[in-house]
């Protein structure tokens, strides 16, 4: 369960990292000499924390923290902080981004939505930040709907790209917001998973923080109401209460905690708790997967600020990891 010695962890560790300029990793395609510039030109709210999406879910993470805790020691840094970035003139800067020739592909999708995640997140607070990030919100849901619209089949790996787990992000933020998001990704899950059956992928890759099975299953348990999944979960996973396949049920190794690519496996574990609890409150038994979230939830919490490779993003999935509502919820 989420403590609030876990949020003030979390908030300790992600606050200096949301500005902390350097290193930083853009997503960017150059098309001339004017346009290389530093970070912070380019991206006037999202140019820390080592790369433009790590940043936008770690904002994400401390406006949650500062819901959940409002009296924590850190609650007065984290307003700070939104007062000065969150406002409109620099949110016209993000937007800018995604108007230049190569923004509608940058951060697609995993950015996005965690975007979408933020924005809905500063909504639930008193004050402008969520007006202020609308503009945003509203651009990016845009760019993903035309972009599942124009996808033939989904992208099933365990990194940025997969899009189940993009799909219940925007999903959380499109369900009383935009109805022609909403209804593109139902369709496009539906047509994408529904008849998927009898899972044995082979999860996990050497350099996922995500389960494309997992996420996948995440996503139907959001959309079928609660015989419909169970029915559903029964012939993708059918062998799931002898924890089989077995590589989804065991936590991973990680070797290198240095090596941003291999520290990507200390987010598959707490992503995996996160799907693994919402799949067992969704087929009606909350505790169903308890051995196997505590678990994976042990096998990477205490490592999450070992290094920057993991400390500048892990605490969002360490938080997705540890309480129990949806992003939006």
């Amino acid at each position: 369960m989420l403590t609030e010695t876990h949020a003030r962890t979390f908030a300790q560790m992600t606050l200096p990292n949301l500005t902390r300029r350097w290193p930083y990793k853009l997503d960017q395609v150059i098309q001339g000499p004017d346009d290389v510039v530093a970070p912070a030109e380019l991206h006037p709210i999202f140019h820390g924390s080592f790369d433009w999406h790590s940043c936008v879910h770690g904002y994400w993470q401390v406006l949650r923290l500062l819901r959940l805790f409002p009296d924590m020691p850190e609650a007065a840094d984290i307003r700070v902080l939104a007062d000065a970035m969150l406002v409109p003139a620099k949110v016209a800067g993000e937007v800018a981004r995604f108007e230049r020739p190569d923004g509608p592909g940058a951060s697609r999708p995993y950015g996005w939505a965690w975007l979408l995640a933020l924005h809905a997140e500063a909504e639930r607070h008193d004050g402008p930040w969520g007006d202020a990030l609308a503009p945003l919100a509203g651009r990016l849901a845009d760019l993903m709907d035309g972009y599942l619209n124009r996808m033939t089949y989904p992208i099933t790996v365990g990194t940025h790209f997969n899009s189940a787990f993009a799909m219940v992000l925007a999903l959380d933020w499109a369900q009383g917001r935009d109805a022609r998001l909403e209804a593109t990704i139902a369709a496009r899950a539906r047509q994408w998973f529904a008849g998927r059956t009898d899972y044995r992928g082979w999860e996990p890759g050497g350099d996922e923080f995500l389960s494309p099975a997992l996420t996948a299953a995440l996503l139907m348990s959001r959309l079928l109401d609660p015989p419909a999944f169970a029915a559903w979960f029964a012939n993708f996973l059918p062998r799931a209460d002898s924890c089989e396949p077995g590589a989804l049920f065991v936590p991973v190794h990680v070797s290198d905690r240095t090596d941003g690519k291999i520290a990507h496996l200390d987010g598959l574990n707490l992503s995996r708790a996160w799907c693994w609890r919402g799949i067992g409150a969704a087929l009606g038994d909350p505790g169903r997967f308890a051995p196997v979230i505590d678990q994976h939830v042990a096998a990477s919490l205490p490592h999450i600020g070992e290094d920057y490779m993991g400390s500048h993003w892990l605490g969002s999935f360490a938080l997705l990891a540890l309480e129990h509502e949806p992003c939006d919820r």
